[in-house]
């Protein structure tokens, strides 16, 4: 594929501001490209929008209703997510990062699954979803910190830990997903976990939110999903299981952590490292591998624990995690 070299590096876009707003009007919509979903707010006393337009036309919601820091980090949260209708699709995101450059825009990835038919789908129809499902769950945007860090220890690891880092990403971009981790998380090696397990949980969360099909199909894709981590094995009965953990897994993992607010010790009691399923002894070998290799600023002295991800974050980032500390 003949896709334009774009640099890869920690983004200064231009910025252009388009206020949207009308004193009548009781409801705006901004379509927010990077978050890839709808954001409403109420405009009953004019409230103006400012939407961030960049050289390629993307365009984000900016100013006080830009999103929160997680977002525009690359978090989703909210009552939504992918798997009612799929798993984590970790075959279509390794031939995707595989063969799309680490340059790539959001655009390249999006013509390389819709237009270039990368990933073999029989219907354009099918292509648009395929394309819209993995925007969600991964954001394809090397402007989203989340997506950003995931490329970079993609291409630093052979394969061994490729489904736990795209596990790990999508559990940080998909609630569903991510609410389903205590099932996983809860259940020691070798327990038998059903299907009826996810349910359960997610008819604790929601009670009235899922119809009965609707359900089922969650469960299944979420039970998938946990199987292509490695969390579990099997086929018709699940069985607990550890994934394959490696030094650009943890990294990645104490990068989510981190980016999420997580520091010193308390970095390790992060769902995302926790889900590396390694006591803390191993997490902790398996970080310095990774900041020995020069993927991470790990250091630990004692009780004391620090991370640094300055080659990873772009100096606004940076800044955004300060004023949240």
């Amino acid at each position: 594929m003949n896709l334009p070299d774009r640099s890869l590096a920690a983004p200064n876009r231009p910025r252009i501001e388009l206020f949207l707003s009308h004193p009548s009007a009781r409801l705006a919509t901004v379509l927010d490209a990077d978050l890839g979903q709808r954001v409403d707010a109420c405009t009953e006393r004019g409230l103006g929008y400012g939407v961030d337009v960049d050289s390629k036309g993307e365009r984000s919601v900016s100013g006080g209703n830009r999103g929160s820091v997680r977002e525009r980090l690359g978090f989703r949260d909210g009552d939504r997510g992918s798997h009612t209708s799929r798993t984590m699709m970790l075959g279509e995101l390794s031939v995707l990062l595989d063969h799309v450059p680490v340059t790539a825009s959001r655009a390249d990835y999006l013509a390389a699954i819709e237009e270039a038919n990368l990933l073999g789908k029989k219907t354009a129809r099918t292509r648009e979803l395929t394309a819209k499902h993995l925007r969600e769950l991964y954001g394809l945007k090397p402007e989203l910190a989340v997506f950003r860090a995931l490329r970079s220890f993609w291409i630093r690891d052979p394969g061994e830990g490729r489904p736990l880092l795209a596990l790990l990403c999508a559990v940080a971009r998909d609630p569903l997903l991510r609410s389903s981790a205590d099932v996983i998380l809860s259940a020691p090696t070798g327990a038998g976990i059903e299907k009826g397990a996810f349910e359960k949980a997610f008819l604790g969360q929601a009670p009235d939110r899922f119809a009965a099909t609707t359900l089922g199909s969650l469960a299944r894709n979420i039970a998938s999903t946990w199987t292509q981590s490695g969390h579990l094995a099997g086929h018709q009965h699940k069985i607990r299981s550890r994934p394959a953990a490696s030094p650009a897994a943890a990294a990645y993992a104490a990068t989510l952590a981190f980016l999420e607010g997580a520091r010193g010790q308390i970095l390790f009691q992060s769902p995302y490292v926790r889900l590396l399923d390694r006591p803390v002894n191993e997490v902790h070998d398996l970080l310095v591998t990774a900041s020995r290799r020069g993927w991470i600023d790990y250091r630990s002295v004692g009780a004391v624990v620090d991370v640094r991800l300055s080659d990873l974050l772009s100096e606004e980032e940076q800044e955004w995690l300060r004023e949240q500390a």
